[in-house]
């Protein structure tokens, strides 16, 4: 994903008692076998894609539910920066797990800018990247960006791959004008016409619709040109990967858990993000997860499943626009076996 200029916020996810079953015995318990509840919780730090919006309210349903208190962990949410600077962030052992938009971090792998990071899970089964524009702007096609103002985040990948979206859409990319915001500013500068048009998620149209006092917005998705491309997944180091991938499972099982109860039920999820955050509204927050279900759900595939024959598309995909030099294996990038049991 995109990287975000801001200050990080950190929402520390407290142990709740009410409604929960009596672990709070003093053996330490995060790494047993036996099949009961840990009774010592591990501390490990969650760093969201951009900034905390309300499409990452799964992380606050898996604490609000105790997905991840039964798996034996108290997680810290922290503001991602984007994929790059999440990398950074992940492979300095800063944090423990990172979310990281699937296409980007190839990206890295690739340029060899980033080796040593394994993704386990793919929130997102489809690519939310687009252009999104508000009406009245002269934007309706792809074509329309030619001579316009264009707000991005640099080193994102949706600037980076918008050379081959505009090959593919018949886009004039010369004649655009590239303007550095930071994400969470994009609806204002949308709104008061500072740009005509911003790389953002699909899922960030009700955001954009409320800064811009319902004035509808216009998305132009990569995915129309650009397919087989995943959404966002979750990293952890190599490392951390191979010396204990029972730890990596039971987290990856709680978060999908908490993935699983936001699509279902959107405006549940919208309330655990409010509890937590207060960068967007409850109800915007609901209905970006409503926005996710068909990002998130394909068909007959398992939630946060990766299937290894699409990550090897999505490889050829960017290896064709250019993106990386020559082609790696799925498997360099990707613990296919990290995913949680069934």
């Amino acid at each position: 994903m995109t990287r975000v200029l801001g200050a990080v916020v950190a929402v520390t996810a407290l142990v709740l008692s009410a409604g929960c079953s009596d672990d709070s015995g003093d053996d330490a318990g995060s790494g047993n076998n036996s099949g009961d509840k840990p009774t010592t919780l591990e501390k490990v730090t969650y760093l969201t894609g951009a900034s905390i919006l309300g499409r990452e309210a799964y992380v606050y349903q898996a604490i609000e539910k105790g997905y991840f208190k039964d798996a034996g962990f108290e997680v810290e949410v922290q503001a991602g920066k984007g994929t790059n600077a999440n990398l950074a962030l992940l492979q300095s052992g800063k944090v423990d797990f990172a979310v990281l938009d699937i296409t980007a971090a190839l990206i890295e792998y690739g340029k060899g800018t980033f080796k040593d990071f394994t993704i386990v899970n793919a929130v997102q089964q489809r690519n939310l990247q687009c252009i999104m524009a508000l009406e009245g702007s002269g934007i309706t096609t792809p074509k329309d960006l030619a001579g316009k103002k264009i707000a991005y985040l640099p080193g994102g990948v949706a600037r980076a791959l918008f050379p081959a979206y505009a090959k593919l859409a018949g886009i004039d990319e010369s004649k655009i004008q590239w303007i550095n915001i930071p994400l969470e500013q994009h609806p204002q500068n949308l709104a008061s016409g500072t740009v005509q048009a911003a790389t953002q998620f699909a899922v960030g149209k009700p955001g954009i619709e409320k800064a811009a006092n319902g004035k509808k917005a216009v998305v132009l998705p990569y995915t129309d040109y650009l397919t087989d491309l995943y959404g966002v997944g979750v990293g952890v180091t190599k490392k951390a990967a191979s010396e204990n991938p029972d730890r990596i499972r039971r987290f990856n099982e709680a978060l999908l858990k908490g993935l699983n109860d936001a699509i279902n039920n959107p405006a549940e999820a919208g309330k655990a993000y409010a509890k937590y955050q207060k960068i967007q509204p409850e109800v915007v927050a609901a209905a970006e997860n409503t926005l996710m279900v068909p990002y998130v759900k394909s068909g007959s595939v398992a939630v946060g499943t990766l299937d290894q024959q699409r990550v090897a598309r999505n490889i050829a995909i960017i290896q064709g626009a250019g993106l990386i030099p020559t082609a790696i294996k799925p498997e360099d990038a990707v613990s296919f076996d990290l995913l949680p049991k069934s």
